[in-house]
């Protein structure tokens, strides 16, 4: 079980990493192809945290104290992406 909480936190993390990345200033100089699906491991990463919070939300025990602030930290990375695909589209 603790070995979960360690990937789902090291999860949390990386997409926290990947959400800030994102905000940075960097530009690309690669243009998406139109018929792809714009940013797939975004997407992929929302739905990952979605699981892992209902996970987190339905667990019978609290991780050790630390399954609300993973609670929290899946909320804040999951605003953050969202924030980051909404800016894409302007």
């Amino acid at each position: 079980m603790r070995k979960k909480v360690t990937i789902l936190l090291s999860t949390v993390a990386a997409v926290g990493a990947l959400a800030f990345a994102l905000n940075s200033p960097a530009q690309s100089t690669n243009a998406p192809a139109p018929h792809r699906e714009r940013h797939p491991a975004i997407r992929h990463a929302l739905a990952t945290l979605r699981e892992a919070k209902i996970e987190l939300e339905h667990a019978d025990h609290d991780f050790g104290g630390h399954r609300v602030q993973a609670i929290q930290a899946v909320d804040q990375a999951m605003e953050q992406l969202k924030l980051a695909l909404q800016y894409d589209k302007k």
